[in-house]
C-alpha cells in the first residue's frame, strides 16, 4: 500500500490536496486527523482553558487513530468513516466500507507527528508552505462557517496555531517534498506515483 501524509499549517490546502490527488487515482482513502480529536469531559474543560488546545497534541486521539490506520494498512479495507464535530465536540463513526485500498492519505496538522512513530519508513511526505494571510483568510472563512467561531476568535485562534505549527519538531525525511503555490503539483504526484 502506499502512504502518503500531508501536512502544513492550518488552511494550508491540505484537505483541497488530498481531494485533488484522490480524484487523480483509484482504490485511496483519506484519513484526515481533524476527526481524532479527544472527546468526553476532560477534553471540552481543557479545550476551554488551554490556549491552542486543537493544535496541540493533548488534543489528538492518538490511539484511535492508530487503531483505525493500522486497520486500513494490514486489511486493505475501511470499515468506518469518522468525522468530528467541533460545535458538539464529538466524533461520529458511520459505515463506509471500501475494499481493495492501495493508496492510504492521511493529512492534517498531526501528520508528520504520526510519522515519527512508525517503524516503516516506506512512505511519502508532503508538506505545504503557504502565505501565513493566505492562510489565515481561509481559516477565519471556515471557521465562522463550520465552526461558530465570531471572527475576532477565529483570528486570534490562527495566529496561536500558526504559531504552535511551527514551534513543533520537524523532521528531514528524505521521501519529503515541499509544495508551495508555484509548486507544480502534477509533477509532484507524477514522482509520487511512479
Amino acid at each position: 500500500m502506499k502512504i502518503i501524509f500531508i501536512s502544513g499549517p492550518s488552511g494550508s490546502g491540505k484537505t483541497t490536496l488530498s481531494d485533488q490527488i484522490i480524484s487523480k487515482i483509484k482504490n485511496g482513502i483519506v484519513l484526515s486527523t481533524d476527526n481524532y480529536y479527544k472527546t468526553g469531559l476532560i477534553s471540552n474543560l481543557l479545550s476551554k482553558i488551554v490556549e491552542g488546545y486543537f493544535d496541540r497534541n493533548i488534543s489528538f486521539n492518538y490511539k484511535l487513530f492508530k487503531k483505525d490506520f493500522n486497520f486500513i494498512l494490514n486489511n486493505g479495507i475501511l470499515k468506518f468513516d469518522r468525522f468530528y464535530n467541533f460545535e458538539k465536540r464529538k466524533i461520529k463513526s458511520y459505515l463506509n466500507e471500501k475494499n481493495n485500498i492501495k493508496f492510504l492519505i492521511v493529512e492534517g496538522i498531526f501528520a508528520e507527528e504520526f510519522t515519527n512513530t512508525l517503524d516503516n519508513q516506506n512512505f511519502v511526505f508532503l508538506e505545504l508552505k503557504i502565505k501565513k494571510n493566505e492562510c489565515m483568510k481561509r481559516v477565519i472563512q471556515r471557521d465562522i462557517k463550520e465552526r461558530g467561531k465570531a471572527k475576532n476568535q477565529a483570528e486570534k485562534d490562527f495566529l496561536n496555531s500558526w504559531d504552535i505549527y511551527y514551534r513543533k519538531f520537524k523532521n528531514t525525511n528524505i521521501n519529503k517534498f515541499t509544495i508551495t503555490k508555484k509548486t507544480n503539483v502534477d509533477n509532484i504526484l507524477k514522482k509520487v506515483f511512479s
